[in-house]
């Protein structure tokens, strides 16, 4: 996969969030390593959701992962947790906003599981 391919489908995946009920702020910068390589970002804030193809430097934490890992991640098939523990992610910054991305994620599953 191309980066812009792997941009396109983790923005499809994450936008399907509800996160209308979700305050507060959260931004995490996605680097994707080895094929597709490249960065973009996902933030929540105050109740929206933006991904966006470009680094963030103001981000409270950084994931460091594959492509094939972070759309496992983000379709709730590969928990974070157990991702971080066994090496698939790795994250630079705060580790609890990192688990913060977990309410994202878990927006999308529950979506998911209404259709």
């Amino acid at each position: 996969m191309t980066y812009e391919e792997i941009f396109k489908k983790s923005k499809e995946i994450i936008m399907q969030s509800d996160v209308s009920d979700i305050p507060g702020h959260l931004a995490v910068q996605i680097n994707i390593i080895g094929e597709g390589e490249g960065a973009f970002y996902v933030e929540l804030k105050d109740g929206a959701l933006y991904v966006e193809p470009y680094e963030y430097y103001d981000r409270d934490c950084k994931f460091i992962v594959s492509a094939k890992d972070f759309l496992k991640l983000a379709n709730g098939s590969l928990n974070a947790v157990f991702a971080y523990t066994t090496g698939k992610l790795k994250v630079e910054g705060s580790l609890e906003k990192a688990l913060e991305f977990q309410r994202i994620v878990d927006a999308v599953k529950t979506k998911q599981k209404k259709k």
